[in-house]
């Protein structure tokens, strides 16, 4: 009985430790995160040139250890390396608060920046190791739906401590931080995380590339990669810079007006995604990724509405909240559908590997996304900003639609439908 309930709802304990440190490294995240170009810029008073190449710092730590911790996890398996992301985490978040200099700060933001990092890939691996191939789309939604509400929360309570002009109360908010990093290291870096399954693992022949050679070798893989690096660059990449700035500088909204678009976003997620999950569990895969791309096609045609309508106050503001909130229906639709996808393209000895590459996608198209949205709002070309966001949109759902043809019926979730939908007709259905 109880391996038919491990089974049907993933690995019990594990699974469960491993999604509480999600949640916490998500409220951390939001603890500190709105609040870190203020730190830089009023508190320390190094001016915003400082505070940008803390930013910079930060994700260029990404690109420097996400090669390695794939392989690392691929050897080691993914809890010491999680307790080595933690413990970078920790010192690099501590350091942050303490430091006054430059220099300081952008050594401890390289720590911060690699220990946060090189948590993802493997809290992913985790995910897969201690859940079932049949609720894993599971998994990850409430991955995503805890990771939204601990940074909504993290946010809040942050925020109620923050206070400019006391340059103590930002120490203690990345003291705080780096205690949930030793959290998540105490929680879910202890869990007993069980190996690949005899029915995940497959011969290797002796001249079989490893490492990022046979992610690149991977055409499926990489084809994914793509996709999942338009879909970072045009709703994530955007999400808190270009369409923020959009906002406040073409429409003009408040930015008290902007934190509730931000909460209406992660309240959507909140009360949508598990009923999300329900449907997309009957569609194919690309499908819901299809789907994402069309409700935010929907989204930048607000956006352009807000632009046209931006003299009247109160439409314009109703428009750009309904913009966040459309993403929040996308990145609902999305959640249960990449994860697995990497999972099932992964071979059990190179997961690690899989998923350290996708992360690594994920931090580039995070990185080039704000600089690109930000530098064309700002020159005062929105519509070229709305038009470029659109097409990339476009090429979401071409790409979605395309990526079906090389994966198997497994890998894109259709093993268990009977009679396959036409896929025009299912797209609008899912949607």
């Amino acid at each position: 009985m109880k391996q038919q309930r491990q089974q049907r709802f993933g690995a019990g304990g594990p699974l469960r430790r491993v999604q509480i440190g999600n949640a916490l490294s998500a409220f951390g995240s939001g603890f500190t995160m709105p609040y870190m170009f203020v730190y830089v810029d009023q508190v320390r008073g190094l001016g915003s040139v400082a505070a940008g190449m803390v930013f910079t710092v930060f994700a260029l730590a990404a690109l420097a250890v996400l090669p390695f911790t794939g392989r690392g996890i691929d050897r080691y398996g993914p809890r010491p390396v999680l307790l080595a992301g933690a413990a970078l985490a920790a010192v690099g978040a501590f350091s942050f608060g303490q430091v006054t200099d430059t220099p300081a700060l952008l050594v401890a933001s390289f720590l911060f920046g690699a220990g946060v990092t090189t948590c993802q890939p493997a809290l992913a691996t985790m995910i897969v190791r201690s859940s079932p191939r049949a609720t894993r789309h599971r998994a990850f939604a409430l991955q995503f739906t805890l990771i939204n509400l601990g940074m909504g929360i993290g946010a809040l309570v942050g925020g109620q401590i923050v206070d400019v002009a006391d340059p103590a109360s930002l120490t203690r908010l990345f003291t705080i931080e780096a205690l949930t990093f030793l959290g998540l290291a105490a929680v879910t870096g202890t869990a007993r995380i069980p190996a690949a399954t005899v029915e995940e693992s497959e011969p290797v022949r002796r001249d079989a590339p490893v490492g990022l050679r046979a992610l690149v070798a991977d055409k499926a893989m990489l084809r994914l990669c793509l996709l999942a690096g338009l879909i970072f660059f045009t709703c994530y990449g955007q999400f808190e810079s270009g369409v923020a700035a959009f906002a406040t500088d073409t429409v003009g909204t408040a930015p008290s007006t902007l934190g509730l678009a931000i909460g209406a976003n992660a309240l959507t997620i909140v009360v949508l995604q598990m009923f999300v999950v329900r449907i997309t569990e009957r569609r194919r895969r690309t499908t819901a990724m299809a789907a994402a791309g069309v409700v935010w096609l929907a989204a930048w045609s607000m956006a352009l509405v807000a632009g046209l309508i931006r003299t009247e106050t109160m439409a314009a503001t109703v428009a750009i909240v309904a913009i966040y909130a459309l993403f929040g229906v996308g990145e609902s639709l999305l959640a249960p559908t990449l994860g697995p996808i990497v999972a099932d393209l992964a071979p059990a000895r190179l997961l690690g590997t899989y998923n350290a590459g996708y992360a690594l996608v994920k931090q580039i198209a995070i990185a080039v996304g704000p600089a690109v949205g930000v530098l064309l709002v700002g020159s005062g070309t929105w519509p070229l900003y709305l038009a470029a966001m659109a097409a990339c949109t476009l090429m979401i759902i071409a790409l979605s639609v395309r990526l079906r043809g090389h994966l198997t019926p497994a890998q894109d979730n259709v093993h268990h439908l009977t009679v396959v939908q036409h896929p025009v007709r299912e797209l609008e259905t899912a949607a």
